[in-house]
């Protein structure tokens, strides 16, 4: 996952995107001006409720892209974040990763006394084994 720097850098190329396509848009199916008293039809042809559409699109494109940017905006750490605080934070994170990784160290030892303990009784059983085929053996030839 992206830090929210990245993410909000992708989100404001994200919005780019949007004005440019819209613009686009809008080039490809505007319609020409109409001078005063020349041409005066104001019925909607197919293409203008097309072009309603990419309004609607774009205009949710926009809005949500412009709020996604805000909430990563509000995310990101504030001035008033101070070296002492963050110093203190990263102390706070340190001495939890400390502990965690004693735990860590001393979940590991018992792990491996258990194997040794385990190791040990397979090795006693593997032993009984044989020995007990070595008197079936002994016992079968006299």
């Amino acid at each position: 996952m992206a830090d929210r720097l990245t993410q909000l850098q992708d989100c404001i190329n994200q919005q780019a995107e949007h004005f440019c396509n819209s613009i686009g848009i809008l080039q490809q199916f505007a319609p020409p001006s109409k001078f005063p008293n020349f041409d005066r039809s104001g019925s909607q042809t197919p293409q203008q409720q097309n072009q309603e559409d990419y309004v609607q699109l774009f205009t949710t494109l926009i809005a949500r892209c412009a709020k996604d940017i805000d909430t990563l905006i509000e995310s990101l750490p504030s001035e008033e974040s101070s070296t002492d605080v963050q110093l203190q934070s990263l102390r706070i994170l340190e001495s939890e990763n400390q502990e965690s990784a004693e735990r860590l160290e001393a979940i590991v030892r018992k792990g491996q006394d258990l194997l040794e303990q385990i190791q040990a009784a397979l090795s006693d059983i593997a032993q009984s084994q044989l020995d007990m085929q070595h008197l079936t053996k002994v016992g079968n030839k006299d």
